[in-house]
């Protein structure tokens, strides 16, 4: 699905007088103030990383593991987010300009799916934190739609096998998707907290598949 988009990857020049950044685009002036401040040496470009890294991997993430851990421990809850995933996910308290409308693909057996934004780097950041740099990426952009097999297999060592549908999913700025990845085996006696710790960023993208793995390889 395609619509309008925000297009972070256009930076505003911010050292030129005839280009002011806008006050009405945040991460303008995010990056504005970035810049500054690293060239008056208040702050380092690796800090800044150490903490996009921490908000792409480990925080932003933990609120999606929480969504899916819920679906699988509870069957109503799984219905309620396959039907209407942003009131379900807002349920769990996790809502904001980048989630104001998010789907949720379930992966099966026969089904794989995979979230792409084709025109920028539209994501679900309520429930993923901030999109990794890959994500963003013209290759995986493009690629990920014609050719999807063979770019998880190439890009991310992940083979779906050939009798498994898969499924890619184009982010907008009207909705974006996010995957429920199937419950691992020998998981059934875990609780909701246990559960999440074995859901990962990759696998509610749809770059990870989690179904053929078991809770030991996991862990």
């Amino acid at each position: 699905m395609t619509g309008d988009h925000d297009d972070p990857d256009h930076p505003v020049p911010t050292d030129d007088p005839d280009h002011p950044v806008p006050t009405d685009d945040p991460e303008a002036r995010a990056r504005a103030l970035q810049s500054l401040l690293v060239e008056k040496e208040k702050l380092s470009t690796d800090a800044v990383d150490e903490v996009v890294s921490l908000y792409e991997e480990e925080v932003g993430p933990m609120n999606g593991a929480e969504v899916v851990a819920r679906a699988w421990s509870d069957p109503d809850y799984r219905e309620w987010l396959l039907e209407d995933g942003t009131a379900a996910i807002g349920d769990l308290g996790y809502t904001g300009v980048q989630g104001v409308d998010i789907e949720v693909k379930a992966n099966t057996p026969e089904t794989h799916n995979v979230i792409v934004c084709t025109l920028c780097s539209c994501y679900p950041w309520p429930v993923l934190g901030l999109p990794p740099t890959w994500y963003k990426s013209p290759p995986y952009r493009s690629k990920v739609v014609k050719r999807p097999r063979r770019t998880l297999r190439e890009a991310f060592d992940l083979d779906v096998p050939e009798d498994t549908e898969i499924g890619v999913w184009d982010s907008s700025s009207e909705i974006r998707y996010m995957v429920l990845p199937q419950r691992p085996d020998g998981t059934e006696g875990l609780s909701e907290t246990e559960l999440a710790e074995l859901v990962t960023r990759d696998s509610m993208i749809g770059v990870e598949r989690l179904g053929e793995q078991s809770a030991e390889e996991l862990a």
